[in-house]
């Protein structure tokens, strides 16, 4: 739980710094950074299921 606190932290932290220096264009970045983590943290888990099924 801990970990995610410091996510939720980070996350928040971002967001203030595009808010305060007008920097846009980091949004996007973060958001496809995260979207990539949570597809290979998926993908990681699940390959181990998938195999069994072929």
């Amino acid at each position: 739980m801990r970990t995610l606190r410091y996510i939720g932290r980070l996350l928040k932290e971002f967001g203030e710094f595009a808010w305060q220096n007008k920097a846009w264009w980091i949004v996007p970045i973060v958001l496809v950074l995260l979207l990539l983590t949570a597809f290979i943290v998926a993908g990681s888990s699940a390959a181990p299921f998938i195999y069994t099924l072929f």
